[in-house]
């Protein structure tokens, strides 16, 4: 019995600190990420760089959602702190400059500091937030529908793709 103790004790410890402060495994419940990430694909994600650094643009990062505190969410960082966002025409611009060509972007509403804009018109992104957006833009509720995300909301860096293993390699 005391065995049990002195072994498995600390280990389970010490798995419980890594998934907590470390890296920690997450699996891609639905397709807003694709094709980057494709349903059921299993990630390990950075939990100590936003410790140490702050997000930048294209990073795919993991989020508590700004609508629902008890989940979290999976999205690629698209504008920063101070910046100008505009979705027009099916593109984001950033400073009024294109910056990505998703296939579809929904013409919807997205915050200005906690006033709607309608899409097409510029919004400043505030300090200490960012604007983000699922790769399959057509099916994902990033940004345009919760508004910016806080930068202390920030959980970590999606890096690689462990499974399934044919797909396995570090995330772009």
């Amino acid at each position: 019995m005391l065995f049990f103790l002195f072994v498995i004790s600390p280990s389970q410890l010490i798995g419980s600190y890594v998934k907590s402060n470390v890296i920690e495994a997450y699996k891609i419940p639905s397709g807003t990420m694709m094709p980057t990430l494709m349903i059921g694909d299993r990630i390990f994600v950075n939990k100590t760089i936003y410790k140490q650094s702050e997000p930048k643009r294209g990073d795919v990062a993991v989020f508590i959602a700004p609508d629902k505190f008890d989940k979290n969410y999976i999205k690629r960082v698209v504008g920063l702190p101070g910046e100008t966002i505009e979705i027009k025409d099916g593109k984001a611009l950033i400073n009024g400059v294109v910056i990505t060509e998703p296939a579809v972007f929904r013409k919807n509403h997205y915050y200005n500091a906690g006033e709607y804009a309608k899409a097409g018109q510029p919004v400043k992104i505030p300090e200490d937030s960012y604007f983000v957006l699922g790769d399959n833009s057509s099916s994902s509720k990033d940004s345009r529908y919760f508004g910016f995300v806080p930068r202390k909301s920030f959980i970590g860096k999606a890096f690689k793709i462990y499974y399934p293993f044919d797909r396995s390699g570090p995330i772009n």
